[in-house]
């Protein structure tokens, strides 16, 4: 594994990298974007490697259906995007700042659907591969930190070819089934790239960890958020359900968001810190090292009209000093809003310095020590 010897803090700029390159969108001046990053601390970057298409045609202009207007991850209308060589390209400059970079997916849907493609492990494996070859033959393979197979695994969001009826019920991830899948998959990719380290990322199915069999990653990357349904009711109090193309669920967070979460701040925290106690007991009964790149407060947020930062930056700042403590995280983002499209939150430079020095310096134990 490519990773330094202390945690690294780490941020989550998904899809957003390569999609958002309209003026004003974040992303159009990377240099500038990751200079910035550099400035508030941050050492590492998790994107979207997009290797389906890499697969299918890596230097094809392919256009975009959106995943949703609402929120600002990625592009809320149309886009067309090439991967390569931009992908070498932005890579490329994170190594010349010392950034390491996390490769993972969200599937990104195209015209065609080919992610419906993945229909095997070796189907995943294989658009990897192609994938890390492309970027082995840029010489910047030491660049890659880890690679996460799939966002959010097997959330039906990010992984649509694991469910031919749509709307289906999601899949315990200790199904026969999804541990051959993870386990098969890595094995294949691994044997190409052995000196790699292999994840599949998570947002559900906390509650049963203890069942779960992940002897074949080589780290956890949980999401934890206080709004999450796996945590708390906010979401439910707040009248928040997630619509991708209706802006009735930011209404509700702007109408008693924030007013939920401080009339019941002691109990919302408490669900934060249990989760996050959760997980770390599943790190040691795991052996397996943590990293969190979306995190701490809600899922959804942005500039917005009556929605303030405040309350976010608080509850992100106590998620990442408890993770911090643990010594179970050996990479910690402050928040999945880290990125230049949030500007309430990215303006905020003395913030992101405070949280990225304590994430730095903080503690790792001595089994997951690397």
């Amino acid at each position: 594994m490519n990773l330094p010897a202390r945690p690294y803090a780490i941020t989550m700029w998904d899809f957003s990298w390569v999609e958002r390159r309209w003026p004003g969108a974040g992303y159009e001046d990377w240099d500038q974007a990751l200079d910035e990053l550099a400035e508030r601390g941050y050492n590492a970057v998790r994107i979207d490697a997009f290797p389906h298409l890499v697969a299918a045609d890596p230097y094809k202009e392919w256009e975009l259906i959106p995943a949703w207007n609402q929120t600002s991850w990625g592009a809320q209308s149309l886009t067309r995007v090439r991967i390569l060589p931009e992908l070498i390209e932005f890579i490329g400059k994170c190594r010349d700042r010392g950034i390491g970079v996390a490769l993972s997916t969200w599937y990104r849907q195209d015209p065609a659907n080919l992610r419906m493609n993945v229909r095997t492990p070796a189907d995943q494996a294989n658009i990897w591969i192609e994938t890390l070859r492309h970027i082995d033959e840029a010489g910047l393979l030491d660049t890659v930190l880890y690679v996460d197979f799939c966002n959010e695994f097997p959330h039906p969001i990010w992984t649509p070819y694991l469910y031919p009826v749509p709307g289906s019920p999601e899949i315990p991830r200790k199904s026969p089934r999804l541990v051959s899948w993870m386990r098969d998959s890595i094995e294949m990719a691994r044997k190409v790239y052995p000196g790699l380290d292999y994840t599949y990322s998570f947002c559900t199915q906390y509650s049963d960890w203890a069942e779960q069999d992940v002897g074949m990653l080589d780290l956890l990357e949980p999401h934890i958020w206080m709004s999450h349904p796996v945590t708390s009711d906010w979401n439910k109090v707040v009248g928040y359900g997630f619509d991708k193309f209706s802006p009735v669920g930011f209404d509700n967070i702007a109408l008693r968001g924030e007013e939920t979460y401080r009339a019941s701040k002691e109990r919302y925290d408490r669900a934060l810190l249990d989760q996050i106690a959760s997980i770390a007991n599943w790190s040691r009964a795991s052996g397996k090292p943590l990293v969190t790149t979306e995190c701490w407060s809600v899922v959804d947020y942005k500039d917005w009209p009556l929605l303030d930062w405040g309350w976010i930056k608080d509850l992100c700042e106590l998620g990442t000093v408890t993770a911090s403590q643990t010594g179970r995280w050996i990479g910690i983002s402050t928040s999945n809003f880290c990125g230049p499209q949030f500007v309430g939150m990215w303006r905020d430079v003395a913030w992101h310095q405070r949280l990225t020095k304590l994430i730095k310096s903080g503690p790792v134990d001595a089994d997951i020590a690397r």
